[in-house]
């Protein structure tokens, strides 16, 4: 998505992130057509078009490709959020922010990856890991924006039952084979979440 890059980009780096994109890409389409267990790191690489030295030198393990589509939007996400209006309550501002990032969650292929991610303890524990990870980065992007001492404890707050409400809404969609909108499940999950606080 062009606007999670850089505005100077220089090819070096354009090539490392277009390469890093289509190692994922055919990472995605592999684990979808034939599942986790099935898909080789071999044939990840082959069908990304590289070596297998050179895959290594953009993930560690085929279990990091099926990861990486968590990572996608972080750097959106935490843009976005910065550029909600003040006045706005950090719950309502981080709840703006998501709705505006989620809809290239939609997908088929992406209800097969969260699957796949649920059906191994491994990837299930990496997963939970990553989400910590996003709840961090969402914590200090909301201190930034409101830096009073005072309200660390309340802005963590924010940052945790954020990304919970985030959690449970693909989750859920995940769960019910994209039955329903995400957005309509992620807005559904911020308002029972402001209805019990």
């Amino acid at each position: 998505m062009a606007s999670d890059l850089p505005e100077k980009e220089g090819v070096r780096e354009r090539k490392r992130r277009e390469t890093h994109q289509r190692i994922a890409e055919a990472g995605m389409r592999l684990f979808v057509a034939h599942g986790y267990d099935a898909t080789t790191l071999e044939a990840i690489a082959a069908a990304a078009g590289i070596s297998r030295r050179t895959f290594f030198y953009y993930f560690k393990s085929k279990d990091d490709v099926l990861l990486s589509v968590q990572s996608t939007g972080s750097e959106l996400l935490l843009s976005i959020l910065r550029q909600q209006p003040p006045g706005l309550a950090p719950i309502d501002a981080v709840r703006n922010a998501m709705l505006k990032v989620i809809p290239p969650y939609q997908s088929d292929e992406l209800i097969i990856i969260y699957r796949l991610l649920r059906s191994n303890e491994t990837l299930q524990a990496r997963k939970q890991a990553g989400f910590v990870e996003k709840e961090r980065a969402l914590f200090a992007t909301l201190c930034e924006m409101w830096p009073q001492p005072e309200r660390r404890t309340a802005l963590r707050l924010v940052a945790m039952a954020s990304m919970g409400a985030f959690r449970l809404a693909i989750d859920t969609w995940s769960a019910e084979g994209g039955k329903r909108p995400l957005v309509d499940m992620l807005e559904e999950a911020f308002a029972a979440l402001k209805a019990e606080i």
